[in-house]
């Protein structure tokens, strides 16, 4: 999955940054309004954004109006003072999906990004089931008929992507950019050697192919 994350105070930035990407998250991070406006106008590929409201140059309010007059739909969480009740208000009227106070409790945190990621693929339960294999992305624990199995970071980072959208079919390309944040260099068959990876740990049947466009989980 991948993160934009706005926030211009670097103290609280390092820490979130590190959380998320410790989580296995693709994080990328600016620190004004207008950064993040040509972020999101440059790339759709964004899971879900955090962003903050008091920021330089252009005031995260107005990043988050104009997401939703281009019909941008990406889930945004936005980070708001504890005492600024206004601010939540006018962030959840102005298109925000959810807020989180600051000082951040991590925990919380994670927990909203995960009920964000959830509502937007359209599923309420947090435990994804197909046929055998079970998938609990809270904890990231995944089973096989009961057994555990262990994912490496990137082969668990596809496999997120894909049960994030069950049916959807996602070039190589697409799932690229749910794996890596700027900053990441990017092999060129990496993106194979993950699905062939998770495909010997789960089973075939889980990750389909469909030639010449990309791959998908099938649909519950």
């Amino acid at each position: 999955m991948r993160l934009l994350l706005v926030e211009d105070d670097t103290m609280i930035g390092e820490v979130v940054l590190d959380l998320l990407r410790a989580e296995h998250y693709a994080v990328d991070w600016v620190k004004d309004g207008e950064m993040a406006d040509t972020a999101l106008r440059q790339s759709q590929n964004y899971d879900l954004v955090l962003l903050d409201l008091g920021l330089p140059r252009k005031d995260g309010l107005e990043v988050l109006r104009a997401m939703r007059t281009r019909k941008d739909r990406t889930p945004v969480l936005v980070a708001t003072a504890r005492d600024a009740v206004e601010q939540r208000i006018a962030g959840l009227d102005a298109g925000a999906d959810d807020y989180v106070l600051k000082p951040y409790d991590l925990d919380e945190l994670l927990a909203r990004i995960r009920a964000l990621l959830r509502r937007a693929a359209g599923r309420g339960e947090p435990i994804f089931e197909y046929k055998a294999i079970s998938i609990n992305p809270a904890t990231r624990e995944v089973q096989v008929d009961g057994v555990p199995v262990t994912l490496s970071a990137r082969e668990w980072a596809v496999l997120e992507a894909l049960i994030a959208r069950p049916g959807v079919v996602l070039s190589r390309a697409q799932l690229e950019e749910k794996l890596y944040s700027w900053r990441d260099e990017v092999s060129s068959n990496a993106v194979e050697v993950y699905i062939h990876g998770l495909r010997k740990k789960l089973g075939s049947d889980l990750i389909q192919n469909v030639r010449g466009v990309g791959y998908m989980v099938p649909k519950l």
